[in-house]
């Protein structure tokens, strides 16, 4: 399966804060008003195609991913990263996550941050990310989330997944 990386259309940021929210609830959020209470975080603006890199993983069968990241002088923030729940553990997010990583490098970031969903925080550190801490939820007071990064300059993709 060819899996391509390409730039979001502004017509596609609805469908794909839909993505988001089908592929937040992969990880056990069975309560709608969880998910409803995350919605606005994981949604995209018309703002967000000039302010921050947006990009879809697609396939034959169209959209399966999305990641979007935001870079600021040396540093990257990982906002969202995301897989279709049918498309998952079959290579897109790796995919999409060297999208990032190599897209925050070209704009001169030495380190990314990520703020994790706890369930998916193995995931970033199967990548090279490491804990730093713990960062409040954007959408649920009193929750906290994995706070981890990856140092951009010190790593290649391959050294990232742990293959030497």
């Amino acid at each position: 399966m060819s899996i391509v990386v390409r730039p979001a259309e502004l017509e596609e940021l609805q469908g794909l804060s839909a993505l988001c929210l089908r592929s937040k609830a992969v990880w056990g959020y069975d309560d709608q008003s969880f998910l409803e209470a995350c919605r606005e975080e994981l949604s995209f603006q018309p703002q967000d195609l000039q302010s921050t890199g947006i990009a879809v993983a697609e396939t034959d069968g169209g959209v399966v991913g999305v990641v979007q990241i935001k870079v600021a002088n040396a540093e990257a923030d990982l906002m969202k990263l995301f897989i279709e729940p049918t498309q998952m553990r079959i290579g897109v997010g790796r995919v999409l996550m060297n999208w990032a990583v190599e897209r925050a490098r070209s704009l001169g970031a030495i380190r990314m941050f990520i703020e994790a969903d706890p369930g998916a925080a193995q995931f970033y550190r199967n990548n090279g990310a490491y804990d730093v801490g713990v960062a409040a939820s954007g959408s649920i007071p009193g929750r906290m989330l994995p706070k981890l990064v990856i140092d951009l300059a010190s790593c290649s993709p391959t050294e990232r997944r742990g293959v030497q």
